[in-house]
């Protein structure tokens, strides 16, 4: 599960690595508003959420090994244009073209898993997987900074870009097909809507996708404001910034470590609904200090409120997906891509208008965490007809619903 949790890690090296480069770049190119700096990760996400789409079907088809290959390639390709480009708007366009192309690791990461595991087996793997993706975001601003040292901003994309090359490399050379035969499907639209239409009548499905969208929302919202509160408009902490950014990552992969721990025996459901139910709460207290202090609460006091809810977000949202995906073995490619997509670009909308929102204080972060934390909780609500922490039969299956491995 290492090389899966490698190629997860570039998705969040593309965005996390990026951000002590901002003010680089708002200054290598004169952008007035520094909130036009967030386009940098609304242009990632959102061809990275439409283009899951498209690789989940296709994966059913020709199998999930040659379709993330091609992401891959397509993400070298928007790596080069954003490492070479001469204006923020070259920029923006290699930033989404290797978002598109890297919409393929978020789709077949976990259909590959769901093709070797299910239940309880599949989420206690995706911790797993979890914590080694985690370790990316509390090294990445680190490394991004150590880069700027030794030159400008474009050697992060170039950086990325090697890294890229290298987990590609090492994908093609060891990661066996995981696609069963009997899975494959061939490619006809109807199909693809019938495996959609199954994907969101089912209301354990589209419910818990709809309550993860959500909480993306608010992971979202966070990296695309966290380096104007930490390190520029409201704590200045400068150089300091990622080591603020990688404590708050360390809280989220000790709750993966904790999910991998305890989902055996607690079960899916009974741990992201506690995870929920925590994050309302915490987050009605975070707005509370926020508001307090007039918007600029004492760094410590906040960051240990927002750790904590980050710590809750991490318990939650693996489990939600591990559970939206239960009922959908035999489709868990184009499943696993429009929960993907759906996921993702409600996630990043939902990002950018409370990041877009910032106004120099922490309100309005606080602000839309409590709001989407509280939506969460009511959908999860409605999907459990109002009974929470109960664990369903579903959540016992493991070695009956996992899926043999192909051979290569």
């Amino acid at each position: 599960m290492l090389l899966i949790a490698l190629v997860m890690s570039l998705g969040s090296l593309s965005i996390d690595n990026l951000l002590p480069a901002f003010g680089p770049i708002q200054a290598d190119f004169g952008i007035a508003d520094p909130n036009d700096l967030q386009l940098l990760i609304t242009t990632y996400m959102v061809p990275f959420a439409i283009m899951q789409a498209v690789y989940g079907p296709v994966s059913d088809v020709i199998g999930r090994r040659p379709t993330l290959m091609v992401g891959l390639a397509v993400y070298l390709i928007g790596g080069v244009v954003a490492t070479t480009a001469a204006s923020f708007s070259m920029l923006l366009i290699g930033r989404a073209i290797q978002g598109a192309g890297l919409a393929a690791t978020r789709v077949l990461t976990v259909a590959i898993i769901r093709d070797r595991f299910a239940g309880c087996e599949m989420a206690r793997v995706m911790s797993i997987t979890m914590m080694v993706f985690i370790i990316v975001p509390m090294l990445a601003p680190t490394s991004g900074s150590l880069l700027l040292l030794l030159s400008t901003w474009r050697i992060i994309f170039a950086a990325i870009l090697g890294f890229a090359v290298l987990v590609a490399v090492w994908f093609y050379n060891r990661m066996p097909e995981t696609l069963h035969p009997e899975y494959r499907r061939s490619f006809a639209f109807g199909q693809v809507s019938s495996a959609v239409r199954s994907t969101v009548s089912t209301r354990i499905s589209i419910g818990y996708a709809t309550a993860m969208a959500l909480m993306m929302g608010c992971l979202m919202s966070y990296i695309g404001s966290a380096q104007q509160i930490f390190e520029t408009e409201v704590y200045g902490l400068g150089a300091m910034f990622p080591l603020v950014f990688g404590c708050i990552a360390a809280f989220m992969g000790a709750a993966s470590f904790t999910n991998a721990t305890l989902v055996r025996r607690l079960g899916m459901r009974r741990l992201s609904h506690i995870g929920i139910c925590g994050f309302a709460l915490v987050a009605a207290v975070q707005l509370g200090v926020a508001v307090l202090y007039d918007g600029r609460p004492p760094l410590l006091l906040y960051a240990a409120i927002f750790a904590v809810n980050q710590f809750l977000y991490s318990l939650t949202v693996p489990n939600f997906n591990s559970i939206a995906m239960v009922p959908l073995a035999a489709l868990a490619g184009t499943a696993s891509s429009f929960i993907g997509a759906y996921t993702t670009l409600v996630g990043a909308l939902f990002g950018l208008v409370i990041g877009r929102s910032f106004n120099g204080t922490v309100i309005p972060l606080s602000i839309g965490y409590l709001c989407l934390g509280t939506a969460c909780l009511v959908v999860v609500l409605w999907i459990e007809k109002g009974r929470l922490f109960l664990r369903s039969q579903p959540e016992q299956g493991g070695a009956e619903q996992a899926l043999p491995v192909a051979a290569e």
